[in-house]
C-alpha cells in the first residue's frame, strides 16, 4: 500500500490542524504455550514472553511516528485471555501473575497491557472461577494491567449468573481505590460478542484464532471529522454522511501505511486497522462535537440515536472503502468522562443513562466510563450489564460496560480520573430494583437468528 502524494500532503493538513493521531499500536501476543500447573513458573514464562516480544515496540513506534509525522499516542500490549493459563488455580496464583505482567509492561514502556481476561458466556472453569475472585485485587494492586470478561454472546445467550459476579466486581474494586474515584473499575470491560483483535484498552486482548503475534493499529480522528463538516454547514444529511466518508477514507489509509510499517520492522504480521472514532479531553477531539455539528442542540437530546447512527454507519463505510483489514470495533466511542463534550451534557442533564443506553444500540462498544454514585448496589450494576449485553446478543453486535461507581460522591458530583480517563459528572441510576431478576442466575438463552448453521 501507498499514499499519493496529494494523500501525504492531506494526512499532514489533518495531522496538524484536525488532532489526527494513531491512537495506538497494540501487539498482540499468544502466551497459550506458558501454561503449567506452577504459578509461579508460569508467571514467569508470561513475562519472559512480554519482554521478548515486545522489546522493541516502544522504541520503533517512536520511529515511525518521528519519520511519517503523525503522532502515535500509546504502544500497548493485549495477550491471550489468562483465566486458563493456571491449572487449579488459587486468587493468589492470579495476583502473582498480574504483578509479573504488570512489572513487564513498566520494563518494556507500555502504558497498558490488556488480556487479563477470561471468556465465560456459558459457564465458568474452576480456574475462572478464582480468577473472578482475584480480580477486585488484581485491578487495585497493578498500575497497567486491563482485564475483560465477556458473558454473553449472541450464540451463546447471556450467563447471568457471571452478570451477577460482574456486579460484585465492579463495586469490589471501587472500594478498593476509594481514594482514587474508583479508578481500578476505568480498567475493566464486562463484554457481549468480545472481538479477539480489538486494539483499544481497557477491553483488547489477543484472540484465540490470531497468529502467534500481530501488530493491530486503533486509529483516531474525531477532530478531522469534525473539521471537516465545517464545511456542509448548510448541507442535508446525506452530504454530511458522504462529508464523513470521505474523511474515514482519508484517516483509515494514512493508519493503515503507519500499521504495516511498524509491523515490518519488528517482524510480525500487520493485523487490522481499527478505525475507531475514539475521543479525547482535547478540545476539538470530540464525538459529542460531530453530533452537535449534525443539528443536535445538545448530545443526549432527541435525534441523537440518529445523528449517532449515521455517524457510525458513515464511518464504517468509509474505512472499509479504504482498506481491506478493517477490524476490531471500528465506528464510533462514547465514553463520557473521555469526551467534554459528552461530559458537559452528562452535567447539564441532558444526557441520561437511559439515552447513553439507547446510544450504545448503535454505535460502536456501550456504555462507556460512565460514573455513578458509590452507593449503587451491585445487583444494579449487574442489571445495567444484562441490559447492554441484551442489546449486544440481540442485534449480533458488540456492546460493552465500563461503569465506575465513585466511592463517597453522589449524582451531582465530579469524578476526576487523570489523563486520557479525563473527568464526568456522576449521574443518575434507576431506583428500581431487578435484585430479583439478577439472583434468579441461570442462563438468558439465545436468540432465534444464533442458529445460522
Amino acid at each position: 500500500m501507498s499514499l499519493t502524494l496529494h494523500e501525504i500532503f492531506e494526512t499532514l493538513g489533518m495531522v496538524r490542524e484536525a488532532h489526527l493521531d494513531i491512537r495506538t499500536v497494540t501487539m498482540g501476543i499468544n502466551l497459550q504455550d506458558c501454561s503449567g500447573p506452577d504459578a509461579r513458573e508460569v508467571a514467569r514464562r508470561v513475562a519472559g514472553r512480554i519482554r521478548e516480544r515486545a522489546a522493541r515496540l516502544k522504541e520503533e513506534t517512536r520511529r515511525v511516528s518521528r519519520e511519517y509525522g503523525v503522532p502515535i499516542v500509546n504502544a500497548r500490549v493485549a495477550v491471550t485471555p489468562v483465566a486458563n493459563l493456571l491449572q487449579n488455580p488459587s486468587p493468589d496464583d492470579f495476583l502473582l501473575l498480574a504483578k509479573a505482567m504488570d512489572q513487564a509492561a513498566r520494563e518494556i514502556g507500555v502504558d497498558f497491557l490488556g488480556g487479563f481476561s477470561a471468556l465465560v458466556e456459558k459457564g465458568t472453569t474452576r480456574a475462572e472461577d478464582a480468577y473472578l475472585e482475584a480480580l477486585p485485587t488484581v485491578l487495585a494492586e497493578t498500575e497497567r494491567v486491563c482485564a475483560s470478561v465477556n458473558v454473553a454472546s449472541t450464540h451463546a445467550g447471556i450467563h447471568m449468573g457471571a452478570v451477577a459476579r460482574m456486579g460484585h466486581v465492579i463495586a469490589e474494586a471501587a472500594r478498593l481505590t476509594a481514594h482514587a474515584d474508583g479508578i481500578a473499575c476505568a480498567k475493566l470491560v464486562v463484554f457481549a460478542n468480545a472481538v479477539g483483535d480489538n486494539p483499544f484498552m481497557a477491553g483488547a486482548f489477543h484472540g484465540f484464532g490470531e497468529p502467534e503475534c500481530a501488530v493491530n493499529v486503533g486509529i483516531s480522528g474525531p477532530g478531522v471529522v469534525s473539521r471537516a463538516l465545517d464545511r456542509v454547514a448548510g448541507g442535508d444529511l446525506g452530504e454530511v454522511a458522504e462529508t464523513i466518508k470521505r474523511a474515514a477514507f482519508q484517516i483509515t489509509r494514512a493508519g493503515e501505511l503507519i500499521g504495516r510499517e511498524l509491523a515490518s520492522r519488528l517482524g510480525v504480521p500487520f493485523g487490522v486497522l481499527d478505525l475507531s472514532l475514539a475521543p479525547t479531553n482535547t478540545v476539538g477531539d470530540s464525538v459529542g462535537e460531530i453530533l452537535e455539528k449534525i443539528g443536535l442542540e445538545q448530545v443526549g437530546g432527541h435525534g441523537s440515536t440518529a445523528a449517532l447512527a449515521l455517524l457510525n454507519d458513515a464511518v464504517k463505510k468509509g474505512g472499509a472503502f479504504a482498506s481491506s483489514y478493517v477490524g476490531g470495533l471500528s465506528g464510533a466511542f462514547i465514553p463520557v468522562s473521555e469526551d467534554t463534550v459528552m461530559a458537559a451534557a452528562a452535567a447539564a442533564g441532558t444526557l441520561t443513562l437511559a439515552k447513553l443506553e439507547a446510544m450504545t444500540s448503535v454505535c460502536s462498544v456501550g456504555l462507556d466510563m460512565v460514573a455513578v454514585p458509590g452507593d449503587t448496589p451491585p445487583e444494579t450494576l449487574a442489571a445495567i450489564i444484562a441490559d447492554e449485553a441484551a442489546i449486544g446478543v440481540i442485534n449480533n453486535k458488540t456492546t460493552a460496560v465500563r461503569l465506575v461507581p465513585v466511592p463517597g460522591k453522589k449524582v451531582g458530583d465530579m469524578a476526576r480520573f487523570g489523563g486520557l480517563l479525563g473527568e464526568a459528572p456522576v449521574i443518575a441510576v434507576h431506583p428500581a430494583s431487578a435484585a430479583v431478576m439478577i439472583r434468579r442466575g441461570g442462563r438468558i438463552p439465545a436468540p432465534l437468528n444464533a442458529l445460522k448453521n
